[in-house]
């Protein structure tokens, strides 16, 4: 089957939440941000990571809901969890304690070096601020994580050469800024969006395209990001979801559904 024919059987977001979800092989606990961070880390338990311990910052451990949770506080978590703890412990024991493998988080805006903004966006002049969510533990899960991904829709909104906020470090201004700041982990090891993978250069923590999806070109995902992004030299092709990976991926958006229309 052609790279045509491979996008054709699944829309964007189910090649990127695909791709998240892969991205947690192999990894033994992931603290969970709501939205496509808590579906690629659910996919993942139910594809290629069964045993995947799942945290989320409400102080549930190990959770195993049956649907996508509509929140950190949704009752679905504490009532499939292995434990539940309070959120001072969770912070201040389990993650700034380093016990927690793969931070996942999502992003309104990206830049070069993997930080994040979800606190607040321009919207031109004579416009008010765009208020978003916050902060919530995010900053905590990227200064403390062994490893982060990251997982967001991309366009040149999205990510963008300079932050209108900075929310949450991820390699700072470059190499030493997390070690100069304290904090320990790898930082953000991959971005995966709708069009590829991005990971950080070894030498400048700068982003490099290292993957496009099936049916994308670089020159898309170029003309979609706001700053000059670099291409590796071996750039790939990521694997086309399949059939089973699409079958659990929708089975749980549908189960999330009719969730919701019960509620």
């Amino acid at each position: 089957m052609g790279a045509t024919e491979d996008a054709a059987r699944c829309g964007r977001d189910e090649l990127m939440e695909v791709n998240a979800a892969r991205a947690l092989a192999g990894a033994k606990s992931c603290f969970v941000g709501i939205g496509l961070p808590s579906t690629a880390a659910n996919l993942a338990r139910r594809t290629v990571n069964p045993g995947l311990v799942l945290v989320y910052e409400s102080g549930t451990i190990g959770s195993r809901p049956t649907r996508l949770p509509l929140s950190i506080g949704d009752g679905e978590l504490a009532d499939t969890a292995d434990a539940v703890v309070s959120v001072p412990e969770m912070f201040n024991y389990w993650l700034q304690g380093g016990r927690i493998g793969v931070g996942f988080l999502g992003a309104a805006q990206l830049d070069r070096f993997a930080n994040i903004n979800t606190t607040v966006v321009g919207r031109g002049p004579g416009r008010p601020e765009g208020r978003l969510p916050g902060a919530g533990g995010a900053p905590e899960i990227a200064a403390n994580c062994d490893a982060v991904l990251i997982v967001l829709r991309h366009t040149r909104r999205n990510l963008v050469p300079a932050l209108d906020f900075v929310t949450t470090v991820g390699h700072g201004a470059g190499p030493g800024d997390r070690a100069a700041l304290g904090m320990r982990g790898a930082g953000p090891t991959a971005v995966i969006t709708d069009l590829g993978v991005l990971r950080p250069d070894p030498a400048t923590a700068e982003l490099v395209l290292t993957a496009v999806h099936p049916g994308v070109t670089p020159g898309q995902v170029r003309a979609a990001t706001g700053w000059d992004l670099r291409t590796a030299p071996d750039l790939a092709t990521t694997r086309a979801p399949t059939d089973a990976e699409l079958s659990a991926l929708r089975a749980l958006k549908a189960a999330g559904e009719e969730g919701g229309e019960t509620a």
